[in-house]
């Protein structure tokens, strides 16, 4: 089951009015859109928005017995623009983005998300990727050493980048890199042995800056906080939750520099962190962090 995570803050800084148009762009298991619904009543709309089918369904599962009208469409979040456009609204009260990764695409999406699993080298957002679509598999096989390493370093903020790299170049000369477990190996013998024990698993960095890089999750992130902010009403609020520096460094910089605009407010000077008990409850909320922007 997924856990929405910091979800009274997420309510208590959205602050919602009956009647309002909320945008869950993440919608996922809808653990947030259930909570908005019972905010906004029966005259309130909650459009959804997530890539994965499996999560809309879960999604309209949840929602049933909602009060509020639930619109569910299945895109990208940087379409905000059109799906909004598509269900005939034109401006939205509030905004949320979980950019957490959902525990269903880890556990059960069988394309290579978790270096726990041996599956095919995907780690796409694709259930069904066509054959012109990038994957990891051509990421590793094919790029050059140079261009590899770069993205480990960059979105995976990963210090051993350039053995890496060397090391995928180095096997791929032998045999084609086809599964996760291949790619674990690999990254195994290219890391020195104290890298092994640390808490974080020594492979997470690399598969976070393939993922990042297959979906073009950065691109995605700039695009849709910009398009939110086109379609937010006056005094309407985004709530970003990010969960890697890379993303928090993104938001609080589109933040920042919306503020010198004059185009709104930063509401949460300082951001907001999930407490103890919630870390305890869901250990995978410890690296949380919401940003909220309200539009002048």
């Amino acid at each position: 089951m997924h856990i929405p995570v910091l979800l009274k803050e997420v309510i208590n800084f959205l602050n919602l009015k009956e009647g309002d148009i909320v945008v869950d762009a993440t919608i996922n298991g809808a653990g947030h859109s259930k909570e908005i619904c019972g905010q906004i009543g029966e005259k309130g709309t909650l459009i959804g928005i997530d890539l994965d089918q499996k999560s809309l369904d879960e999604a309209d599962k949840e929602l049933k017995h909602s009060k509020c009208k639930v619109i569910l469409q299945k895109n990208n979040f940087r379409n905000l623009d059109k799906v909004l456009e598509k269900v005939s609204i034109k401006k939205a009260n509030a905004i949320l983005f979980d950019l957490g990764f959902s525990s269903n695409q880890i556990d059960k999406s069988g394309r290579g998300f978790s270096f726990q699993k041996d599956e095919p080298l995907l780690m796409t957002f694709k259930e069904n990727p066509a054959e012109e679509d990038l994957t990891a598999r051509e990421i590793v096989n094919n790029w050059e050493e140079n261009n590899i390493a770069d993205i480990i370093y960059a979105y995976g903020e990963e210090k051993f980048s350039r053995q890496i790299a060397k090391k995928i170049v180095e096997i791929r000369k032998e045999k084609w890199i086809e599964t996760t477990m291949d790619l674990v190996k690999i990254i195994e013998k290219a890391t020195p042995n104290w890298y092994k024990h640390k808490k974080i698993h020594f492979a997470t960095k690399t598969f976070q800056a393939l993922r990042i890089t297959v979906n073009d999750e950065i691109g995605a992130l700039k695009e849709g906080l910009n398009k939110s902010l086109n379609v937010l009403e006056k005094d309407g609020r985004l709530a970003v939750i990010s969960f890697h520096s890379i993303e928090d460094r993104i938001i609080k910089q589109f933040f920042r520099n919306k503020k010198e605009e004059n185009i709104g407010t930063i509401i949460t000077k300082k951001i907001i962190v999930p407490n103890r008990d919630e870390i305890l409850k869901n250990p995978r909320s410890r690296s949380a962090k919401l940003r909220i922007f309200q539009k002048n």
